[in-house]
């Protein structure tokens, strides 16, 4: 919320709030006076229900409104308003609102003593009344029903409107918000008129009749919610392991795990350290839910720093607020950080990791949210050794082992999916590519050795490389054949770049020094290249079309003309034609 919002919102409340409860106090009469016993007895039953809220989402549902609609049966409107407002004084205590966070305050009072002004109103106009009379007949369900079924709506659409105007949140007029609104009122109203009834027959002893088991049931429900809250996080984990689990590389891993836990844990800030030696640790993944804060290339010592310090201690750290880490604080961590959780990742018995998560608000985490981060750590532990073993396999699978490059396999892939992907897009820009053969390698392998013409190979490559840079993908297409695909690259440009493949071949002998031949000493072996260039769409339109038709200007064009030549398949059909 903006700071103009938040003047506001403490303007409207100092004008609206004491002047709505003194005209309320002037028009209505209540019967304070010889009653104040009962009245504080009814304010200490709310306020002890209020210390029991179940958090559903952003907003806390609590149980108040059932001995609030005992009040208003009884003593009316104004009575109501003290003992909700009081109810409500505890709550905001319980939820431990931040400094920063006092706007909340003014918000919530307006908005229940709107609440109850609303829903009063309709009680009055269709007949409602109070004290021992408010419920006697059949005639008086209707009030009551409306009166009761108003405050959970106006409840839920005031919350709707708040998030949206002021907080300027995206919001879903039914959620699950409203679903345990609904649910909780339809097990807290009837006590509530239970309530009434006692109160209206024994007087201020049915406070504690019936107020013991109200509170009773307000902490089993507490209790009930808190476990399914468990229970859902605990299943939400088990998917994001199986999710870990897939066929994933580290960035992937890292940037998965990431995503998930921050849309799991109220966090604003995580952290997430590789244990690169036994007293450094160095930031591989950061996440600011405000997008304001950015960190790259950071190491801390062990030791230094919440992360360091768990790094030192071998454990697990869950603070509440920074007067228990203040003697950590780093210039790393934000300076409105107040919760924080710190887990180490353990692999084979040994720590390979930090993560660390804070949040803006304090006592943000519960215990078993805890409990989640360190289930979660573990998970990210064997995920990191699987993505890097599946990293690795992947890698071999695709490159070729002698020169590095990759293989056959991988670029008849690469070149399906590029080809598909321009049809898809229906870009017109061109796709090169570069087919060569080195000339009489048998030769090389029959006069100096296998081992020379391995030599050759892994030379070859790396002058591809340097000619190539990153303006395509390079691959072993199979023995002494390498190709090269050049996105975005006319028949023009591929040919000059091949004509340069040709020359860094023939201008510089290669050196081989596992020959054997006699001597020693490193033999100089001169090689030339046949090399063919075809273009999509301009000679084909499938990826097999275009292989064939490179190698086809390889062997037509440059082998059979002599060898150490770059021919173009559009050559070639010029020559056809003409």
């Amino acid at each position: 919320m903006t700071n103009h919002k938040k003047i506001a919102v403490w303007c409207l409340w100092i004008v609206l709030w004491p002047s709505c409860l003194y005209t309320l106090y002037r028009t209505l009469n209540p019967a304070i006076q010889g009653n104040e016993i009962e009245i504080a007895a009814f304010m200490i039953l709310a306020s002890i229900v209020a210390l029991f809220p179940l958090q559903v989402g952003d907003n806390p549902v609590f149980f108040t409104h059932g001995i609030a609609f005992a009040v208003f049966l009884y003593y009316g409107l104004f009575i109501e308003i003290l003992v909700s407002q009081v109810a409500l004084l505890f709550l905001m205590g319980k939820l431990r609102v931040r400094k920063a966070d006092l706007y909340r305050v003014p918000i919530n009072f307006l908005m229940f003593l709107m609440i109850s002004v609303f829903s009063a109103l309709l009680y009055y106009l269709l007949g409602g009344t109070h004290g021992d009379d408010a419920v006697s007949s059949f005639d008086d369900a209707l009030p009551v029903t409306v009166y009761a079924v108003s405050q959970i709506l106006l409840n839920q659409f005031s919350i709707k409107l708040i998030a949206r105007y002021l907080y300027n949140k995206q919001v879903k007029w039914v959620d699950c918000g409203l679903l345990w609104d609904v649910l909780t009122a339809c097990l807290v109203l009837p006590i509530g008129l239970v309530l009434y009834i006692v109160y209206a027959e024994f007087g201020v002893s049915a406070v504690f009749f019936v107020g013991i088991p109200f509170i009773l049931i307000a902490g089993m429900l507490m209790l009930y919610h808190n476990s399914s809250q468990v229970n859902a996080y605990l299943k939400k984990t088990s998917i994001i392991g199986h999710e870990l689990t897939g066929k994933l590389g580290v960035t992937e891993v890292l940037d998965l795990f990431v995503k998930r836990i921050s849309q799991l844990l109220p966090l604003d800030y995580l952290y997430v350290f590789d244990v690169t030696s036994e007293k450094q640790l160095t930031l591989i993944h950061f996440f600011d839910r405000s997008g304001q804060m950015q960190l790259a290339n950071y190491s801390l010592f062990k030791g230094e720093s919440v992360s360091g310090n768990t790094l030192t201690q071998r454990r697990s750290f869950y603070y509440k607020s920074k007067k228990e880490w203040h003697h950590l604080n780093h210039a790393c961590i934000p300076e409105n950080a107040e919760s924080v959780m710190s887990i180490p990742v353990e692999r084979n018995n040994e720590i390979v990791g930090i993560i660390t998560v804070y949040a803006n608000k304090k006592q943000a985490f519960m215990q078993f949210q805890f409990m989640i981060l360190e289930i979660l750590g573990n998970y990210l532990g064997v995920a990191i050794d699987n993505a890097r073993y599946y990293e690795k396999t992947k890698a071999e699978s695709e490159r070729c082992a002698l020169t590095g490059l990759y293989n056959y396999r991988y670029f008849e892939n690469y070149l399906h999916r590029v080809i598909q992907q321009w049809k898809d897009e229906q870009r017109k820009q061109p796709i090169s590519l570069i087919l060569m053969d080195l000339d009489h390698f048998k030769v090389i392998n029959d006069t100096y050795g296998h081992e020379s013409g391995n030599e050759v190979l892994c030379i070859l490559a790396e002058r591809l490389q340097q000619v190539i840079h990153n303006q395509g993908l390079i691959a072993r297409y199979g023995g002494e054949e390498f190709v090269i695909l050049l996105p975005e690259c006319s028949t023009d440009e591929a040919e000059f770049l091949a004509e340069e493949v040709r020359r860094t071949i023939t201008d510089k002998p290669f050196i081989s020094y596992e020959h054997l031949l006699s001597g020693k000493k490193p033999k100089e072996i001169k090689v030339t290249a046949s090399i063919g260039v075809a273009t999509y769409p301009d000679h084909c339109e499938e990826a097999l079309e275009l292989v064939r038709h490179a190698d086809r200007a390889m062997y037509v064009g440059a082998k059979q003309q002599g060898r150490d030549k770059v021919a173009s398949y559009e050559a070639l059909l010029e020559t056809v034609e003409g």
